[in-house]
């Protein structure tokens, strides 16, 4: 019976922001203020997209995507963050956690696909313009989009079963908000050794790939966009790239100094790094529809479109 309870642990306890205790409902507030903001301007975005035939175009198509995606990654973790924050609800079924930890991870993905789905969009209207709706057709727009979750589908779903064969017999509470992959697999008594080489290999053979290929697109955009002759031209071609690029370095940026700060930031508090941690999940969701709504003239055009059309009702 003991072994069985190891191999099925019934719930974590997940321990918040430890030396942080007395703040928890202060620090709460600014995450709620930011998941409504999320949840608001991607269903908001999504909206737009959908009833404006206009925004029919590929790059808001991924621009769907995306949003999507953000309300599935913030909802995955700033509602249980919240609970346990004013509720005190540290505890996490074992189900429950393997499902956050799979949309976390998934989402995270997903998200870094898009960016490069949408670096290939920009790469084709700046440099093969003449031929963009001939290669981003319906069709190639949909296989791109499966793909992409097809891709991410298969290279998560693994981490549930690497988990699931671990036994937790030492301690089953979490120093997180949490469930993340590495982060539970701690808590075994057992070999995680495979668990951390396909921790590493995931993100090797996904995100860093992506970054590249992103890379490798804007190099062949400004290549493309410093031939053109007119000033004129070169501005307008680099300002549809501006709110793309907003959004990957948002993205990219804190992901990156999280994976740092985790490796090498020994002397770094803990409290700290959970505190970034969160707001790295709570904070591009809730930024990324308001960069494309300022930067993109046809969002903001409908949007406000959209807010004169409430008023007169």
């Amino acid at each position: 019976m003991y072994n069985l309870s190891c191999y099925n642990p019934t719930s974590f306890f997940l321990v918040g922001i430890p030396g942080l205790e007395k703040f928890h409902i202060w620090i709460g507030i600014p995450f709620c203020v930011i998941y409504a903001v999320a949840i608001a301007g991607n269903f908001i975005l999504l909206y737009l997209i959908a009833v404006e035939q206009s925004l029919h175009e590929p790059m808001f198509i991924f621009l769907s995507m995306l949003a999507s995606t953000d309300l599935i990654l913030s909802t995955a973790t700033v509602p249980k963050l919240l609970s346990n924050l004013w509720f005190g609800s540290q505890e996490i079924t074992f189900s429950g956690c393997l499902t956050q930890m799979f949309f976390l991870h998934f989402s995270f993905v997903v998200d870094s696909a898009i960016l490069l789905a949408m670096a290939f969009d920009r790469y084709v209207a700046i440099c093969l313009p003449l031929r963009y709706n001939t290669i981003l057709t319906p069709q190639v727009i949909v296989k791109i989009m499966v793909s992409i979750v097809v891709r991410s589908f298969s290279v998560i779903l693994p981490d549930v079963f690497l988990l699931k064969r671990l036994p937790f017999c030492k301690t089953r509470v979490i120093p997180h908000t949490y469930c993340e992959h590495i982060g539970v697999a701690r808590l075994s008594s057992a070999d995680i050794s495979i668990n951390v080489w396909y921790g590493f290999s995931v993100p090797l053979m996904t995100v860093i790939s992506d970054v590249i290929l992103i890379a490798v697109s804007y190099i062949f955009i400004l290549r493309a966009v410093f031939l053109l002759s007119s000033q004129g031209a070169r501005q307008k071609a680099l300002s549809t790239c501006g709110s793309h690029v907003s959004v990957i370095l948002m993205f990219y940026t804190p992901a990156f100094f999280s994976i740092l700060a985790h490796r090498f930031g020994h002397s770094v508090p803990r409290n700290i790094l959970i505190l970034f941690a969160n707001f790295y999940v709570a904070i591009p969701p809730a930024l990324n529809p308001v960069v494309y709504g300022v930067k993109t003239k046809q969002i903001q055009d409908k949007f406000l479109t959209f807010l004169s059309l409430g008023k007169t009702q």
